[in-house]
């Protein structure tokens, strides 16, 4: 296995973590109304994700959007992105009894057994509980304030986690 595929994953979501929803600085515009919520984009998170000794991975409704229209704004290369299956009703009814957000169970099978972050504003505890028992590797899930976006402190964790676990030296 190369390095690359022994790095951990990065699990991103958009809105919330880099479309924050807060009252935070706007930036001047030059876009069109249909995308005037891009310019909540900090264009300085790019490089910051990038920096990170991991593999992005985008885990949004956005989907393949991300790399249309969020990457090229924050310099980013194009990402892998999670496609969203269709819940089983099995699968659904035992998501609300625990609680567990929609997107856990998906993004458990498609790490595949590799360490994982997950960055999201809808994290809970229920979805830390169950991937701990779910997951064979460490994982950190990493809930942010929606109204902030991914600040300094979220940065300073991830990439603390991330080169504690990560295999590759940097």
């Amino acid at each position: 296995m190369n390095k690359r595929k022994e790095r951990p994953l990065l699990f991103l979501d958009v809105d919330g973590p880099l479309l924050p929803f807060g009252d935070g600085p706007q930036r001047e515009t030059s876009c069109t109304a249909t995308d005037a919520h891009l310019t909540r984009l900090d264009p300085r998170i790019g490089p910051r994700l990038a920096a990170l000794p991991c593999e992005l991975v985008w885990a949004t409704t956005w989907e393949k959007e991300a790399n249309t229209d969020i990457a090229p704004r924050l310099g980013l290369p194009p990402l892998p992105v999670v496609h969203w299956p269709e819940t089983s009703d099995a699968h659904e009814g035992e998501d609300q009894w625990f609680g567990l957000h929609w997107k856990t169970r998906t993004l458990v099978a498609w790490a595949d057994g590799r360490p994982f972050v997950w960055v999201d504003d809808e994290i809970t505890d229920a979805d830390r509980d169950w991937v701990s028992t779910h997951h064979p590797t460490p994982t950190l899930l990493h809930r942010n304030a929606a109204s902030r976006g991914l600040t300094n402190e979220d940065f300073a964790a991830l990439d603390q986690w991330l080169r504690a676990t990560s295999d590759s030296p940097r």
